[in-house]
């Protein structure tokens, strides 16, 4: 019996001592928890930038790496804000586009350890050359990321939902500041065949209204601004039900598509260009024509957000060679009107396809061209980065999209003193007569 109680006594003071130990740990845990800073994605853009700079400053004026035995002498474009992520204590992602002496515009990956103010690089690697990737990322199931080579991942990876995607879309703008009179607007996406959406809540600094613009269908909310309003938000939050695009039939003629805006000429050089690159397809058939000039445009342009690029100039892409989703989609357009095929351009943004959430690099736009009685949908920026996609891009938009406007040279009443709209992606902002650049971020979120 003496001993069972000197057993028993044992074992409580083991239980108690671990007890002890299992709340010491978890206070230790609180408490370590509690020095390591907060941090935001400004601190890990701060700390990006500073390490960018020391090293540019040790490098004579540039960032340098090596590529293929390639010595690179890189500058910094910009940070991508849509992707700096805190991955635990310590550890944060960056991803930033610095450009070569050579023109060329590479894609960088950087993991960063350390708090605000006190970051260092402890990782680089060269993501994407002219918006082409070395590799892609995975996400494992506990929510860590890898590698995995371009050839090995699957469309999903490479930007494609297939079928039916829905998620949530928020567009938000921040106003700059207003020293006189101002006026905005800015797209709002409509239901069509393809894309279902609604409208789920709006938080306006001040009173709006939607205007139709009929030459093409669109919807714009237009408001008026005052000093007062400097510095606030603005959020739309929409869900959308979204159908991958195929060749479809419409009822309203093709024939206006075939008609020149201010910055897509048609004729003269590109009438040149446009039979030259056709040649004897001329007798196989529209399809193929266009499938021709689109083959052209993926062959010798390069993706690359320099220079004049994002204006969807014609002229300037079919010059330059080079330019964003709006240059290849532009000059397409010339080329192919120009053939007598009726073709249009279409703006909104692109869901990325690798991750359920988070937020989105920009606006992205594409063209569809008229052959055979159907509108056949073309991304030709999108198979120019993933040229294994090339056939699918040709005759097919994927699911994770959303469409904001269509159309060029968009007239409306009021409309802005600059005249016609180019295209409405981001807010076109006046204060006064002169135009403003009200920061605008657009994010996500899957529906399951």
């Amino acid at each position: 019996m003496k001993d069972a109680r000197i057993v028993f006594t044992l074992m409580l003071a083991l239980v108690m001592g671990c007890n002890t130990n299992t709340n010491q740990t978890k206070k230790e845990t609180k408490r370590m928890a509690e020095m390591i800073p907060t941090v935001v994605t400004s601190d890990i853009e701060a700390g990006i930038k500073a390490n960018i700079d020391k090293k540019v400053e040790e490098g004579n004026g540039y960032f340098h790496m090596e590529s293929e035995g390639k010595e690179l002498r890189l500058q910094l474009v910009r940070v991508h804000t849509e992707y700096l992520s805190n991955l635990g204590p310590r550890r944060h992602f960056a991803c930033v586009d610095l450009a070569d002496v050579s023109g060329d515009v590479y894609d960088v990956d950087f993991f960063l350890d350390g708090d605000p103010g006190s970051m260092n690089v402890t990782e680089t690697t060269l993501h994407k050359l002219n918006g082409k990737p070395f590799y892609t990322w995975k996400q494992r199931k506990d929510k860590t990321w890898y590698r995995m080579p371009v050839q090995n991942a699957s469309s999903d990876l490479l930007g494609v939902i297939e079928g039916t995607d829905k998620f949530e879309f928020q567009y938000e703008v921040t106003l700059p500041e207003i020293e006189a009179s101002a006026k905005m607007w800015i797209p709002v996406p409509q239901s069509d065949r393809f894309q279902t959406v609604k409208l789920v809540t709006i938080d306006a600094p001040a009173e709006y209204q939607v205007l139709e613009e009929k030459s093409n269908g669109n919807s714009i909310l237009y408001m008026e601004l005052a000093p007062e309003h400097s510095g606030k938000q603005l959020k739309l939050v929409y869900d959308v039900e979204r159908q991958e695009k195929q060749p479809y039939e419409e009822d309203s003629p093709p024939t206006k598509y075939l008609n020149p805006s201010l910055l897509m000429p048609v004729g003269d050089r590109f009438q040149i260009l446009a039979d030259s690159i056709i040649g004897s397809k001329r007798t196989e058939g529209t399809i193929m024509q266009a499938r021709a000039l689109y083959d052209y445009i993926i062959d010798n342009m390069r993706y690359i957000k320099a220079g004049k690029y994002g204006t969807g100039d014609a002229v300037y892409a079919c010059d330059a060679l080079t330019g964003n989703c709006t240059e290849f989609h532009s000059l397409f357009i010339s080329l192919a009107r120009s053939a007598g095929i009726p073709s249009r351009f279409a703006v909104g943004a692109s869901i990325p396809s690798d991750r359920d959430e988070g937020g989105i690099d920009g606006y992205h736009c594409w063209a569809e061209f008229y052959a055979e009685g159907k509108w056949w949908p073309v991304d030709i920026s999108e198979a120019n980065k993933y040229t294994a996609l090339a056939t699918y891009y040709f005759g097919r938009h994927p699911a994770n999209r959303i469409e904001f406007t269509r159309g060029r040279d968009l007239q409306i009443e009021p409309g802005p003193h600059s005249g016609p709209i180019n295209f409405l992606a981001y807010p076109v902002m006046e204060i006064g007569d002169t135009p403003a650049f009200p920061k605008t971020f657009f994010s996500f979120k899957r529906l399951f």
